[in-house]
């Protein structure tokens, strides 16, 4: 008679130094198969994972769920779980470039997401040449930008993840979040205080790796909290966008442009001021010769005989001259 499958187990990584919060213990053969994750489920993308040697004794549960089948099939373990929703995923051993074992955690949207029915373009940006995105030191799995004709350098950004300079000073930034992410930020009141730190730059935004639909299949928080809170922050920051760009790629693509047009439009400024600068100052224009009436009522203030009509003597229109404007 064939066992019944073990709990799913969630729990949470006590090494403080991996960049993977979370031990997964999958409940397959007779010691099942423990792997170190990102997340506790791929919401929203497909989830990095990498296996660990042994489960910890004293380890802290963040979740158990029954298991209703865990089957492998060829590279992959096909995991569904006994409860109504987030219940069936795929973990996929694979290989990446260099022959190394990557591990990757998707359930069939998020698989769909990470192939959506779109041709990212390939053109450079209009009208920038050679564009550098400053990547920040803090940011992990950082974008590569390696479909877009850009170059990227760490380091340390006062706004953001993603950014330009010109002349050392930062142009623009871009904030990167998972709609995980994006929520917890929301409901914690975080998301003020980055939208607020990014007002500060003369160009910033913040984008989303999903689409904002997703917003209204959430679980454990409120969907009209979450919409009502992007709202608030949008109408608060309105120079701030929040944009929802549905894949990682696709966030990508928009990051490169929005960062492109305005390191041009700098550019186009900068470039414009200095061509004003080294232009001559002009001579100043000489006065306009005066009307006979002018000139005539003058000469008559001055006492100089000067004739009723007609033309003006040359040498009272001299004198009229070198009296107002200093004309000799």
């Amino acid at each position: 008679m064939a066992r019944m499958p073990e709990d799913f187990v969630v729990a949470r990584n006590p090494d403080p130094d991996s960049s993977l919060p979370y031990l997964l213990r999958i409940p397959l053969g007779d010691t099942g198969v423990i792997l170190k994750a990102r997340e506790t489920w791929p919401r929203t993308s497909k989830v990095y994972c990498h296996r660990e040697d042994a489960w910890p004794a004293d380890a802290e549960i963040v979740e158990r769920v029954p298991t209703r089948s865990c089957v492998r099939r060829g590279a992959a373990i096909e995991l569904v779980l006994d409860r109504g929703r987030e219940n069936r995923s795929q973990i996929v051993f694979t290989r990446v470039r260099g022959g190394r074992q990557a591990i990757f955690w998707q359930t069939a949207r998020t698989a769909k997401q990470a192939r959506p029915n779109v041709t990212v373009p390939t053109a450079r940006a209009a009208g920038v040449s050679d564009l550098e995105i400053v990547v920040d030191s803090h940011e992990r799995y950082a974008w590569k930008f390696s479909e877009q004709q850009a170059v990227t350098r760490v380091a340390s950004l006062a706004a953001g993840d993603y950014g330009v300079l010109l002349d050392g000073d930062l142009l623009a930034t871009v904030e990167r979040k998972s709609l995980s992410d994006l929520v917890s930020s929301l409901t914690t009141g975080k998301l003020k205080y980055q939208l607020a730190h990014l007002s500060a730059v003369p160009r910033a935004a913040v984008v989303v790796e999903d689409r904002y639909s997703q917003v209204f299949g959430l679980e454990h928080v409120r969907p009209a909290v979450v919409a009502d809170g992007l709202a608030e922050c949008q109408l608060t920051w309105p120079a701030v966008p929040i944009v929802f760009c549905e894949t990682r790629r696709l966030a990508q693509e928009w990051t490169y442009r929005f960062l492109a047009a305005v390191r041009r439009a700098a550019e186009e400024e900068h470039g414009g001021a200095a061509a004003l600068a080294e232009l001559q100052p002009g001579r100043p224009l000489a006065p306009a010769e005066p009307s006979p009436a002018q000139v005539r009522t003058w000469a008559l203030e001055q006492g100089l005989p000067v004739s009723d009509r007609g033309r003006v003597r040359r040498e009272v229109v001299d004198a009229y001259k070198a009296a107002r404007f200093g004309a000799p």
